[in-house]
């Protein structure tokens, strides 16, 4: 039967260049694919006729609701594999699913505090320790993310959560852009449509949903100006760390990064390899933290992460601890995987392609 690999474009029939470099190293290799989307009268019909589908559904409301309404109908009910599959993704950008899910099986984890009722969440915050993070369940590159230092401030949150909350870019001090280029963005937006243009779907992330009635809390860890983050795909672990922002508590997003291998701690290549291994994880990113007692712990994981990051680090280690050296696209990385293809070749492809 031949190969014929599938690849669900960006809302609004956008293909970015991410989703471009499986393109290449499927032509590279000669693999017949097609782009496609749910929105296609015929999508159930040639979903059919593939050997994989692949949706690298991101942070915005819409992609989220897509792919957690097709994905397990596709891998489960059609029987047909998929990228993310449902064990890999199903719990990305939601740090509450996160938690629950590792921590069930006593792996690492940040201590948090996850409350679904206003009244246990008062009476926790009257001998919380501070300084706590506030996180909403979604988010990334440290957005909605803050460090409450006062009990106040912790109080003041929870009547926001369990009384109007929040969007999910409702915390303007918590985003790297800050208020002013969230403001800008706004505005580029509409220029272009008063100019009949198109707005970039990246521009406009439409998310509309209201976050309330829960509320999560993450100790704080002090003394670390980085965190570690490895990300491993199949028998592969790629790592490096992300320095903090001047003056911020916070590493996610700051595009601070060391590539230098000397700076990575083994345990947590072992921890993020064990982790992946039990839970059937085709490919997840792991930020680590260093507890006070020297201990690393998980804040977060991701399926989906920047491929640039992955292709500059100088190679990757295997499952036996042992180097390899090279660059490598973690879409390379992926179809190899998903593909059971070993011999499947990388083109040369710089991060500008």
């Amino acid at each position: 039967m031949p190969r014929l690999v599938g690849i669900h474009r960006d809302p609004d029939h956008e293909f970015n260049g991410e989703l471009h470099r499986y393109e290449r190293i499927l032509d590279h290799n000669k693999i017949e694919h097609v782009k496609l989307s749910v929105d296609d009268l015929d999508f159930w019909e040639q979903v059919s006729k593939l050997c994989l589908f692949i949706y690298c559904w991101r942070h915005d409301d819409r992609s989220r609701h897509a792919a957690q309404a097709i994905l397990p109908v596709v891998e489960h009910e059609i029987g047909i594999p998929t990228y993310p599959n449902t064990k890999t993704s199903w719990h990305y950008d939601d740090k509450i699913r996160q938690w629950y899910l590792l921590k069930s099986h006593g792996f690492p984890m940040i201590r948090s505090w996850v409350f679904w009722g206003r009244d246990q969440a008062l009476a926790w915050a009257k001998d919380a320790p501070l300084p706590v993070v506030f996180k909403l369940k979604r988010g990334a590159g440290s957005t909605n993310v803050l460090k409450l230092d006062t009990r106040k401030a912790v109080v003041r949150m929870i009547n926001l959560m369990f009384g109007p909350g929040v969007a999910a870019e409702g915390l303007p001090k918590s985003l790297n852009k800050g208020a002013w280029k969230m403001f800008l963005r706004w505005c580029a937006v509409h220029k272009r449509m008063w100019q009949g243009k198109p707005a970039p779907y990246t521009m406009r992330k439409p998310n509309w949903e209201v976050h309330r009635n829960y509320i999560l809390f993450q100790e704080y860890l002090p003394g670390n100006n980085c965190d570690m983050r490895i990300t491993v795909i199949g028998n592969r672990a790629f790592g490096f760390r992300r320095m903090n922002r001047p003056g911020d508590f916070r590493a996610s997003g700051s595009g601070l990064i060391d590539y230098d291998i000397a700076g990575i701690d083994p345990r947590c290549v072992e921890i993020a390899f064990d982790i992946s291994r039990k839970m059937g994880f085709q490919s997840m990113a792991y930020d680590f933290l260093k507890a006070p007692n020297g201990k690393w712990q998980i804040a977060e994981i991701s399926y989906l992460y920047l491929d640039t990051a992955i292709w500059r680090c100088s190679g990757y280690w295997d499952d036996n601890l042992k180097w390899v050296q090279g660059h490598y696209w973690p879409q390379y990385c992926q179809l190899v995987d998903a593909l059971r293809m070993p011999e499947l070749k990388q083109p040369g492809m710089d991060p500008g392609d």
